[in-house]
């Protein structure tokens, strides 16, 4: 997660389940068996090999981060998910199109980065003729801070920040590309290089985007639902979006999330405040509703080298997951796709550029 983005963490009693009641959605037998193929040992086995000291933290750019990119690409094609560029997986950006060479260089970048970097992207095409041209952009960022200059242990392995968003969307992928019929709307999932340089991959795929941005009707960005352990007590089975108030994107996974168990909240204190510092800001300036998930943002091991696979909650992972599936399903399903609330005065911006973008 990029550097700032830590939360006050949720707010007891702020579930928008009890300000909104909405009927609870009922699970089809499909439905439960592709949620069925998201499980605790399937998450650990991905973050333990993408916060392994092997990757040496995963920093943009890295060997670490390439090899963590190669693994994302391999479980898309394991998952059936179609390459997005010719037979690849891989959506390239030269170091031309990451700024200025002094831009680069304040952030972070070294002078001898390698020419290219990479995001790694899947589709999942919908089985509807009418919906399957439009598209929802399910998101993590796959890189971290790389090593610290000193210290017995100098890897910044990331596990919750944020191997446990990537290893979240693989296995989403994984889950919807089972049913049979494939949801109705397309689906892309994507994982961007860079978040912790300032939102370089995803900065880069809104000004290069895969599928049409006119007919992407939303991205959830998946940002630390790994850990449930915060500072003021455990967080389980309950999640939280940025931005709660800016569209309805929120309130359609409220009520369906509570079929799989868990609340989604709203933070009273951050939703606003942190709505900008994580991958879903690039295309929400375009006028995608776009927001991020997380179980809690404010954690011991926040940026720091003991943020290590071994201390994240699998089977509270696994519950969000589910719950994040069938509201992926709700909105790869529904006619109306979600709209900015016009009458809330921060989503006004990003109101304005959806109507822009339909002009």
């Amino acid at each position: 997660m990029v550097a700032g983005f830590v939360t006050l963490g949720v707010a007891a009693g702020q579930s928008a389940a009890q300000s909104k009641p909405a009927p609870k959605l009922q699970i089809s037998k499909p439905m439960q068996a592709a949620m069925d193929h998201i499980s605790p040992d399937s998450l650990r086995t991905s973050v333990q090999y993408l916060a392994s000291d092997e990757l040496q933290g995963r920093s943009t750019p890295s060997a670490g981060l390439d090899l963590a990119a190669d693994f994302i690409a391999a479980q898309f094609k394991k998952a059936g998910l179609e390459p997005t560029s010719g037979d690849s997986y891989f959506q390239v950006a030269s170091l031309a199109d990451l700024g200025t060479t002094g831009q680069r260089i304040e952030r972070g970048l070294p002078p001898d980065a390698p020419k290219t970097m990479r995001n790694v992207a899947g589709l999942l095409r919908g089985s509807d003729p009418k919906l399957c041209d439009t598209y929802i952009i399910v998101s993590a960022h796959y890189d971290h801070m790389g090593l610290a200059t000193s210290g017995s242990d100098r890897i910044f392995n990331g596990a919750n920040d944020d191997a446990s968003g990537t290893a979240s969307v693989i296995e989403l992928a994984t889950s919807l590309a089972s049913l049979k019929p494939h949801p109705k709307r397309s689906i892309l999932f994507i994982t961007f290089f860079g978040e912790e340089r300032g939102l370089l991959g995803s900065r880069f795929y809104g000004a290069h985007p895969i599928v049409p941005i006119a007919q992407t009707i939303a991205q959830v960005n998946l940002e630390q639902v790994g850990r449930s352990d915060g500072a003021d007590g455990i967080h389980q089975h309950v999640a939280n979006f940025t931005g709660f108030d800016f569209s309805d994107i929120p309130a359609i996974f409220v009520s369906s999330a509570a079929a799989a168990g868990v609340q989604i909240v709203k933070d009273p204190a951050a939703s606003d405040a942190f709505f900008g510092r994580s991958d879903n800001q690039a295309l929400a300036d375009l006028g995608i509703p776009a927001h991020t998930l997380s179980v809690l943002y404010d954690f011991a091991d926040y940026h720091k080298v003991s943020d290590e696979w071994n201390k994240l909650d699998y089977p509270n992972m696994a519950a969000i997951d589910k719950a994040v599936a069938l509201g992926l399903l709700r909105l790869a399903s529904e006619e109306a796709p979600p709209h900015w609330n016009t009458a809330y005065p921060a989503a006004a911006r990003y109101a304005e550029a959806a109507k822009k973008l339909k002009q």
